[in-house]
């Protein structure tokens, strides 16, 4: 993406926030940009295409913080806790700032949802990568590290949108943590 697409969708993922999907139109994200409705109209074909690449933006920055932390992550339980950052408490509580949370789940329509399950596969193939060393604990367990990894990464996902309040969202994140752990035998 060019400066001028992230610059739009930065300015639509500011309204979603605030106004959420279905009362932000064109005319707003323009607006918000300081841009003309052609311009935006040259970069994106409608809403849905802001939504799309609102989505996969939001998908690379999730995929780069993810790495970057791994980097620095000291074991399996130091890296589920990034992936858990990243993948499901960020999004909580960027949900939850939002009066309009309720209408940003609900503007995601069907196109949007493959970009969603797209972002999706990545994660499963970053946990995959993660939990790999221990694909012989894992096959014990009668599961692929395949199956296992987007158990993981459906499961924080589910936690994420389910979750009472931002403690029971941690308190999900670590019986799911404790549980990975005990079928890897990792730390």
């Amino acid at each position: 993406m060019n400066e001028r697409e992230i610059r739009i969708i930065e300015a639509a993922m500011r309204l979603f926030i605030r106004y959420g999907v279905k009362r932000t139109g064109m005319n707003d994200i323009a607006s918000e940009a300081g841009i003309s409705r052609q311009t935006l109209y040259n970069a994106f074909a409608n809403k849905d295409a802001v939504l799309q690449a609102t989505i996969r933006l939001l998908a690379d920055k999730v995929i780069a913080d993810i790495e970057a932390g791994l980097k620095k992550a000291d074991g399996l339980g130091d890296q589920l806790d990034v992936i858990f950052k990243h993948i499901a408490i960020e999004h909580f509580d960027l949900m939850h700032t939002s009066p309009n949370a309720e209408d940003i789940v609900a503007g995601f329509n069907a196109s949007s949802q493959n970009e969603l399950e797209e972002g999706a596969q990545r994660n499963i193939e970053v946990i995959s990568r993660v939990i790999g060393p221990y694909a012989s604990e894992i096959e014990e367990n009668g599961l692929t590290v395949a199956q296992f990894a987007d158990f993981v990464q459906r499961s924080a996902t589910a936690a994420k949108y389910n979750a009472k309040s931002r403690k029971h969202l941690l308190d999900l994140l670590g019986a799911l943590r404790v549980s990975v752990l005990k079928v890897t035998g990792g730390t």
